[in-house]
């Protein structure tokens, strides 16, 4: 029976039990992430509006980890879209990082982020490639 079954009984259930959902979130391998549907993919994403924060996090609690570009959206709702993101990656114990002026990686627990990018203000006299031009 599930947890909210039980309280509703007066019967306490016991939070970790294999039955609760929630653990399975927790507990998962990476192997088996990479065999379920829609777990572990990299999405990239640039909202236009707060809106789209919810379909942003729900792509985290599937397990995939997700690039968020806020330079299609004004700060305010740039700011309003990293304090949700930062809840959602807070319950599903993820991790985000800011890898560019407004793009955010945000990612599940399942995977592991090695490196760090530098701000812009840690790297005085760092050249930085504007003069270069490159076709593809």
């Amino acid at each position: 029976m599930g947890f909210f079954k039980d309280l509703l009984k007066g019967e306490e259930s016991d939070l970790h039990s294999p039955d609760n959902i929630a653990d399975g979130y927790y507990t998962v391998t990476p192997e088996q992430v990479l065999e379920e549907e829609d777990g572990g993919k990299m999405i990239l994403l640039e909202p236009r509006a707060f809106s789209e924060a919810q379909q942003i996090a729900d792509y985290i609690r599937s397990r995939n980890t997700v690039v968020v570009n806020l330079k299609r959206v004004t700060p305010e709702q740039a700011k309003r879209i990293i304090d949700f993101l930062s809840g959602t990656i807070y319950a599903v114990s993820g991790n985000i990082q800011k890898i560019g002026g407004g793009i955010f990686l945000c990612t599940p627990n399942n995977i592991n982020i090695q490196g760090k990018i530098t701000d812009d203000s840690d790297g005085k006299g760092i050249h930085d490639n504007k003069d270069l031009d490159v076709e593809w």
